[in-house]
């Protein structure tokens, strides 16, 4: 399904994108009730994602999602254990656009997120040619990093946004 909205080159991008170094996350299903997810030593509960929103399994996302409507593609990562103690939120942002040509930020600025500063980023890039707005948010808590992204498409509108911030502010870590 993710093929059919970019090529190849692009999915690979999108999996580096979302977090593909999930390295160490253990072995077992994610238990995944539609607002609670765990596996390991990752627990965390997000807001709501409306019906239309299809899951999409995207290598290194713990969670994604598409809009069918506007193509819009929204993924939540985490990993523990690396990043969390000495990497700056913006180095942190920057290392997921790597891969990004002509990237323009739009915005960027820190905010409180589950108790803790997070950095959200909104910008411009080509993904292999392609324009494209991102949205994302990085968040370091308890030994994670936890990344939330958007990609959103020219038929992005207001409601898509809109999910994407309902999905980061519903945002809250579970014991683990």
């Amino acid at each position: 399904m993710l093929r059919r909205i970019l090529p190849r080159r692009a999915t690979i991008s999108l999996a580096y994108f979302a977090g593909v170094a999930a390295i160490g996350v253990g072995c077992g299903k994610p238990a995944f009730d539609g607002r609670s997810y765990q596996l390991g030593d990752v627990a965390f509960r997000i807001g709501p994602v409306p019906t239309p929103w299809q899951p999409l399994e995207v290598e290194g996302a713990r969670l994604a999602y598409r809009d069918p409507a506007t193509d819009t593609i929204l993924s939540i990562s985490a990993r523990c254990g690396r990043d969390a103690d000495d990497v700056p939120l913006a180095a942190l942002t920057q290392h997921l656009f790597i891969q990004f040509t002509e990237r323009k930020v739009v915005d960027q600025k820190a905010f409180t997120l589950d108790g803790r500063e997070a950095l959200r980023t909104e910008l411009k890039a080509k993904l292999d040619g392609v324009p494209r707005r991102f949205r994302v948010v990085v968040l370091k808590k308890d030994g994670c990093v936890y990344d939330f992204s958007e990609i959103a498409t020219a038929k992005a509108n207001a409601q898509s946004d809109a999910v994407f911030e309902s999905v980061v502010t519903g945002f809250a870590t579970k014991d683990r």
